[in-house]
């Protein structure tokens, strides 16, 4: 079995019920894996972004009890020491999971974006987050200005919310 079904699944139990969530990730999933495939990333920075895509807002759960909020920097903050554990559980590699998690404790974060793999899961998430928040067409073109780089990415995004105006 694929490491990121392992992961869906073991997402899939620790959001149990949580429809919009589970939705959430699997898309941000579906599109990180995605442009990481057009864009030709080498395979274990493929490995790392898919897992990264699904675990990425793994801190929602621990921010709404604890500061009864879903911002994004308490999701930044709450999420790393979750999916540690999820993903030490799963048996994955120390390395994969380190990258993993700063990679979440950044995922809000959109300065200094650096590697493909952080540029990636931004776009990635962004791509969802403009449907579920219902963007505007003036959002829509500052975000894809500000944050997409990759050319896969601002094709999505493109062929997404621009083609039908």
């Amino acid at each position: 079995m694929q490491l990121s079904a392992k992961v869906a699944d073991a997402m899939i139990t620790y959001f149990e019920g949580d429809i919009k969530r589970i939705d959430h990730f699997l898309k941000v999933y579906a599109f990180a894996k995605t442009i990481g495939e057009l864009e030709e990333i080498d395979g274990q920075t493929q490995t790392i972004l898919e897992i990264a895509a699904l675990t990425h807002d793994i801190g929602i759960k621990n921010s709404e009890k604890k500061y009864n909020s879903s911002a994004g920097h308490y999701q930044e903050l709450e999420g790393p020491g979750e999916a540690w554990t999820l993903l030490w559980e799963l048996q994955v590699d120390e390395n994969i999971i380190e990258r993993v998690c700063w990679l979440i404790a950044h995922h809000h974060t959109y300065e200094g974006i650096d590697d493909i793999d952080y540029q990636i899961l931004v776009e990635a998430d962004f791509l969802v987050n403009a449907a579920e928040e219902h963007m505007k067409k003036n959002a829509l073109e500052s975000v894809k200005t500000k944050i997409f780089r990759t050319e896969a990415g601002k094709k999505l995004f493109d062929d997404i919310y621009f083609r039908g105006f």
